[in-house]
């Protein structure tokens, strides 16, 4: 018999895993080895789960998923990160992969589709969901692209904290950085995207379906 496939899920709503549980221990090659509820607590078990895979929701309450994918993969390379947001705008795409994700799929997606992503980055190939991966493609066609790509990965993270209404104290601790670090990104950020003010920064983040009012 085939060695199942190994997953740990991270995302900070209870039910959400609770159901991805139900669906994935239902077939015979993937397993939940490990579940968490916030990047901190999946720092903790990913040494002693060992997971083949990692499913990770992009918005995180406290470290983004962005920001985790990136800390996980530093500290082991040959980790396997299949990104899961209902948020669909190619950008978090984009910063997700360069965070070192080998995936991202839409929870709107089917359960099956859900299945064959986790099958494909747990052999070390990547997958996008097929509509986004069709609007990642006309926009490179169409020589378009998201004016918040202009950010860092580091700023996005302070951009989308921000624009959710996060203090610069909240962001740093969230980020593990100085208060004074953040600021720098806040003035960055403010000054690629030219706003003046954080109401304009949530209401880019809305325009582009980045957050949810």
């Amino acid at each position: 018999m085939k060695t199942p496939i190994n997953v740990m899920l991270v995302d900070d709503h209870a039910v959400v895993r609770f159901g991805f549980r139900m669906l994935l221990d239902a077939t015979e090659d993937i397993r939940v080895v490990a579940e968490a509820e916030s990047a901190e607590v999946a720092y903790q078990l990913i040494p002693t789960a060992k997971p083949d895979v990692i499913v990770m929701d992009i918005s995180l309450g406290g470290t983004m998923g962005v920001e985790a994918t990136r800390r996980i993969v530093a500290r082991d390379k040959m980790a396997r990160v299949l990104g899961l947001s209902s948020h669909e705008d190619p950008s978090y795409v984009r910063y997700m992969l360069k965070a070192g994700a080998l995936g991202y799929l839409s929870k709107r997606s089917a359960p099956d589709e859900l299945m064959h992503a986790i099958r494909q980055v747990a052999e070390g190939r990547m997958y996008i969901d097929s509509q986004l991966s069709q609007r990642m493609a006309l926009e490179e066609f169409n020589g378009e692209k998201s004016p918040i790509e202009v950010l860092s990965e580091r700023e996005f993270g302070v951009f989308i904290q921000l624009a959710k209404g996060s203090s610069v104290n909240q962001i740093a601790e969230m980020l593990n950085i100085s208060p004074r670090t953040v600021g720098t990104h806040l003035y960055n950020v403010k000054q690629k995207l030219g706003v003046a003010n954080q109401a304009e920064l949530a209401l880019i983040a809305v325009r582009h379906g980045l957050i949810e009012l």
